[in-house]
């Protein structure tokens, strides 16, 4: 084996509504999905678009990852089949790019097979929550003995972070962005005399929201969605990571811990999930979120977001 789960979570943002992150875990592979919050009627049945889309990507992409494909030809494959399967579940056409259904997405890969890997079954999280398998190996040789190239692909919010050597090194953009979003958040609560984090849906808030998302899938705002054309626009890096390096996979509503609240930095989330584990953390998160309800403090469009994040060893 060479990713260990060390730990897992996945809360919903609100327990009323469907999780609309998923996840997955693999021998060699893992992945977190965060469905776009709709800004509309449903297209497909069940209760969330957004639901369906993260749940769809992680089964398929965990699928053909299984089966030995690349994660380019994976992604390529999963984005075929969620076209495919989008036109023959939706109501009604797309007149507006709002309407699609569009996961942002961290998926780490790593190349190298051993003598003794094998694949156990999938996890996959939100999908009737089976156990996240953690590998029962021990890290070998120890911290910095190796180092092999990890291979990285994202599209939008997610993010990974890597511990090694006393660094910790961001993939993704995810707080970058979402320090752009909070700043949106309290202009517009600002410019519209509003509570900021009293929902999305809301007559004064949606258009603005759907303008935005009208503009993916064009220029360099490329989302996991039922259009081919992503695969080739899906953001990527390698890194050289060491054996026994720490690394946590995580949606944006996780990182709100770093960026919207400031309750650690970077290198801090890490030792937190380390040392309280993923469950306080995300008790923490909620904590700060309902003494927060209205967003008169911490500026943001909904009081909760879902939030998923997987902490792993390269052994």
């Amino acid at each position: 084996m060479s990713l260990k789960l060390l730990d897992e979570l996945s809360l919903p943002g609100d327990h009323a509504k469907p999780n609309e992150d998923s996840f997955a875990c693999l021998d060699r592979a893992a992945l977190v999905l965060d469905g776009a919050t709709p800004l509309g009627p449903p297209l497909l049945p069940g209760p969330s678009d957004a639901a369906w889309i993260a749940q769809f990507g992680a089964r398929r992409l965990s699928t053909y990852l299984k089966d030995g494909d690349p994660p380019d030809d994976a992604l390529k494959h999963a984005l075929e089949d969620t076209e495919k399967s989008f036109a023959g579940l939706a109501r009604a056409p797309i007149r507006e790019k709002w309407q699609m259904p569009c996961a942002s997405m961290m998926l780490i890969y790593d190349p190298i097979r051993t003598s003794q890997a094998r694949e156990p079954a999938t996890a996959l999280g939100s999908l009737g929550r089976e156990a996240c398998p953690a590998s029962s190996a021990d890290a070998r040789g120890g911290r910095g003995s190796q180092s092999r190239s990890i291979q990285f692909f994202w599209y939008g919010d997610c993010a990974a972070l890597i511990e090694q050597d006393g660094k910790v090194e961001i993939v993704g953009e995810a707080i970058k962005k979402r320090k752009a979003e909070a700043a949106r958040a309290e202009r517009t609560a600002r410019e519209k005399n509003l509570a900021s984090a009293l929902g999305a849906n809301r007559p004064e808030i949606e258009p603005l929201l759907r303008a935005t998302r009208n503009r993916i899938n064009s220029g360099g705002n490329w989302l996991f969605s039922p259009d081919p054309r992503a695969a080739k626009h899906v953001s990527r890096q390698t890194l050289a990571i060491q054996e026994g390096a720490r690394m946590l996979l995580a949606s944006d509503g996780f990182l709100a811990l770093v960026s919207d609240y400031d309750a650690y930095d970077v290198p801090g989330l890490i030792r937190a999930a380390a040392g309280k584990g993923l469950t306080r953390l995300g008790e923490e998160l909620r904590a700060i979120e309902m003494d927060d309800a209205q967003g008169g403090r911490f500026f943001r469009f909904k009081p909760s977001d879902d939030a998923t994040a997987l902490f792993l060893q390269l052994i």
